[in-house]
């Protein structure tokens, strides 16, 4: 079993896709060996405009540290951040042609995390070299490229039953693949009272502004709470986020809401721990693993995501599901979880979910179940 895996990106530090690198590293127990190609490795890489295209010879630990098993490819993201747009885009393509062609005799199955793009670019390659193919597809929305590389796919994972792929024929609802040994509860830490935790990239499909509605209400009934921001705007969201910081510029001053700027992923179980209540306003159709990670850290979360009212037992999802968009039911179910109506086990009881149903281990071992010679 010798497999190629496409992604975004490798890089253990990065505060969204670091998970990766802890995936790499399990998968890497399952075969023989394991091929990455990802869009960018690591830091990016400055290089002047003089440079033209050399390459970063080293990469440090930092970056990524993984099994004799694994090889790690870059299309070159982070090191041409210097140049345009367009050249960074040929020589990301002439790089992903080279290295799936090079490599062609090294790999006999196809694994493409989440960009669509790979399997539309590589999948009839893969078709007529007689390479297993899957496309992880998560979204819940798509068009007729994403259906298009559906079809060049042999199968299709995602974990939601509403992403877009979840009615076809050839999709499999998958783990969520969280590593149950690093997300877990941390005895030494004591959360701080009333801590709420908003974790994840700022945006308007994120719906902090919502949360912020919401704890502004709280301000004004006299509860006492804090709201801890993690996470960092893209470019595209810079005014959103700076509109949004000035709206509670009152309570940023009262102490009430404190804005961290974004970690890296290995350091979230640290601030699970610190916080009583994790928040997540994702819309249902993807299946946000921040919500998982903080439940096999057996903190309560908060969500409006329909995805997890299939795996939350019915006498949690009264207390722990808000209506989406709906401001008033996100106040009073806050309210109620900072009141403490919620026992210490139920905790418990939500890691014990992820243990039995999305763990990485279990990821690892469907994974390798499909692409196992028949």
């Amino acid at each position: 079993m010798r497999l190629l895996i496409v992604t975004q990106k490798l890089y253990k530090n990065d505060d969204l896709l670091g998970f990766m690198h802890g995936w790499v590293a399990e998968f890497s127990k399952q075969f023989e060996s394991i091929i990455v190609v990802a869009l960018g490795v690591g830091l990016p890489c400055e290089i002047s405009q003089g440079d033209n295209f050399s390459e970063r010879k080293i990469i440090s630990q930092e970056d990524y540290h993984l099994p004799k098993n694994v090889k790690v490819l870059s299309l070159g993201k982070e090191q041409y951040l210097n140049h345009s747009s367009a050249i960074r885009k040929l020589v990301s393509l002439y790089r992903f042609y080279k290295y799936i062609f090079q490599y062609k005799g090294e790999y006999d199955s196809v694994f493409v995390h989440m960009n669509r793009e790979y399997m539309l670019l590589g999948g009839l390659f893969w078709r007529l070299w007689g390479k297993k193919t899957a496309l992880w597809y998560n979204h819940g929305t798509g068009n007729i490229l994403s259906s298009l590389a559906g079809f060049l796919a042999q199968k299709i994972f995602c974990t939601s039953p509403f992403s877009f792929f979840a009615k076809w024929p050839k999709t499999s609802l998958m783990p969520a693949g969280i590593n149950t040994d690093i997300f877990k509860k941390d005895e030494k830490i004591q959360p701080t009272k009333n801590s709420i935790l908003f974790l994840s990239r700022i945006s308007p499909i994120k719906g902090l502004h919502l949360l912020v509605e919401a704890v502004n209400l709280l301000d004004k009934e006299g509860i006492d709470f804090v709201l801890n921001v993690v996470g960092e705007a893209g470019e595209n969201d810079k005014e959103y986020f700076k509109k949004l910081k000035d709206s509670v510029s009152n309570l940023e001053q009262k102490g009430k809401i404190k804005f961290w700027g974004k970690i890296p992923n290995y350091k979230t179980p640290e601030v699970y721990n610190q916080n009583e209540v994790i928040v997540n306003l994702t819309e249902s159709g993807s299946f946000d693993k921040i919500i998982l990670e903080a439940m096999a850290c057996e903190k309560l979360v908060l969500v409006c995501n329909k995805s997890f009212l299939e795996i939350l037992p019915d006498a949690l999802s009264q207390a722990l599901f808000f209506e989406e968009g709906n401001i008033a039911d996100l106040k009073n179910k806050l309210i109620n979880i900072l009141n403490g109506t919620q026992s210490p086990a139920v905790g418990k009881q939500l890691r014990e979910i992820v243990l039995k149903k999305h763990s990485l281990t279990f990821l690892s071992q469907r994974l390798s179940e499909f692409f196992a010679p028949k």
